[in-house]
């Protein structure tokens, strides 16, 4: 009632633009957002609007035939090829298994923490699996927020750059327990038959209590049989953890497919502490799980394994690009210890491209939200509204719509030779890699939008 009565809309505007109100009001105002928060999660729905579009009548090959080897940030792609979320958005997906952080934030241990962490980035990957959709590119000075009170956290990203495109984000525990955040410049690269896509940037995971800091990079991303046949994804390449305080190091082999697909999916690696003493063994599927077993127990299950000739199965696919058969599930080694086990997918969701239960949720709009949210949020983005309820003209003008808004914006900015400035990031150094990074400057939460672009 407060936040939807006439006086209250007062009080609301208020605080949202950073006026001075009472303290009464502000923590009245406080306690209605968290309220509106955890009744939406109750009712947070379970489906999209519509179904997603058929891409069958379309051709992606007659948009990329002339891109082969190029890089395709530039590139404007039919809408249809989208699924309808932003692609900062897709980066809150790497929250999806908050719980993994909290684990690792109330073990005492630093190796035992390592282990989580390590499953926790592998999750925070996972939902990649069958999204061949592409998300839209954010628009300049685009924002996505997201608070989870059920899990202890709140999100706040923004496209910091749009040539090159860079997306920044922060993460923080409500209750201080741990930070996470990066930047992503995601390359995207045609090679005739696939995509490439390189998640470039580094993600930083802080356990405060423990006065800790966890970098690693993503691996690559591969989306097979772009011109005809099934499109099917993998990821490979080596992700490094490295512990800054520790110096414990978690190295993960995320294995190519290769001709007969039985290394399809699998993530293999080690923990090591400082000395380079082997201290853990690594190995599952970013599809489905990860496990956790003592080096000597592994070592002699490998050899075991290759006596009895328990790898010797293979199936291969009629060409290389070609999806391969998936085997068997992971099969677990006597001593072994769960690390994380994916969420099963909602039975629809081959209707709802291919969409997590949380990815569902993601760009859901109640009525009383919008008042909340800033004016940049994603949710208000109407090309991705239209495609999410089903009208794919509405879309594609829309989108078109917004990006010649954008580049008059650009037009303008260049003919006064004003320099964009960002809102929520800035540049600086990450203070555990030394490198160039965005990092948050704060104040999102206090709602003053006021000088927020009108991008839409």
């Amino acid at each position: 009632t407060y936040l939807s009565g006439c006086e209250s809309d007062w009080h609301l505007s208020n605080c949202c633009n950073g006026k001075h109100v009472g303290s009464r009001h502000r923590v009245v105002f406080v306690a209605c957002f968290l309220l509106l928060n955890i009744i939406f999660l109750i009712r947070s729905r379970k489906k999209l609007p519509a179904e997603m579009i058929s891409r069958n009548n379309f051709s992606v090959w007659n948009i990329l035939k002339k891109c082969i080897g190029m890089e395709l940030s530039k590139i404007a792609m039919p809408v249809v090829f989208n699924e309808p979320l932003s692609f900062l958005q897709r980066i809150s997906e790497y929250m999806e298994h908050t719980h993994l952080i909290h684990k690792a934030c109330s073990l005492s241990d630093s190796i035992d923490r390592m282990q989580v962490v390590a499953a926790f980035a592998v999750s925070a990957v996972a939902s990649q699996w069958e999204r061949t959709g592409k998300p839209f590119n954010p628009l300049l000075g685009e924002t996505y927020e997201l608070t989870r009170e059920d899990e202890g956290y709140r999100l706040i990203s923004e496209q910091v750059s749009h040539h090159p495109p860079i997306s920044a984000f922060h993460a923080e525990s409500l209750k201080k327990e741990f930070e996470f955040h990066g930047s992503i410049y995601p390359k995207l690269k045609f090679w005739g038959k696939s995509v490439e896509a390189e998640p470039k940037g580094t993600m930083t995971l802080e356990l405060l209590k423990h006065k800790e800091a966890y970098t690693w990079t993503n691996p690559m991303c591969c989306v097979h049989n772009i011109i005809l046949g099934k499109l099917w994804i993998e990821q490979y390449g080596t992700v490094e953890i490295v512990n800054h305080r520790t110096g414990d190091k978690c190295v993960l082999n995320f294995k190519p497919c290769g001709m007969f697909g039985k290394e399809l999916h699998k993530v293999e690696g080690h923990i090591q502490d400082k000395s380079k003493k082997k201290r853990r063994v690594i190995y599952g599927k970013w599809t489905e799980c990860m496990y956790s077993v003592d080096p000597k127990v592994y070592e002699a299950y490998k050899k075991s394994e290759k006596k009895s000739g328990g790898e010797s199965k293979n199936c291969e696919a009629e060409e290389a690009d070609e999806m391969p058969e998936v085997q068997e599930t992971v099969t677990v080694i006597p001593g072994s210890a769960l690390l994380w086990r994916i969420t099963p997918r909602p039975a629809h969701s081959a209707q709802m491209y291919n969409f997590t239960s949380f990815a569902i949720t993601l760009n859901e709009l109640e009525p009383s939200m919008e008042r909340l949210l800033s004016p940049t949020d994603c949710r208000l983005r109407p090309d991705i509204r239209a495609m999410e309820n089903g009208d794919i003209d509405l879309a594609s003008s829309e989108k078109e719509r917004l990006e010649e808004k954008q580049r008059a914006a650009r037009r303008e900015r260049s003919k006064d030779e004003e320099e964009w400035s960002t809102r929520w990031f800035q540049m600086g150094t990450n203070p555990h890699t030394g490198a160039e990074d965005w990092l948050y400057t704060g104040g999102y939460f206090d709602r003053n939008f006021t000088d927020c672009p009108n991008i839409y």
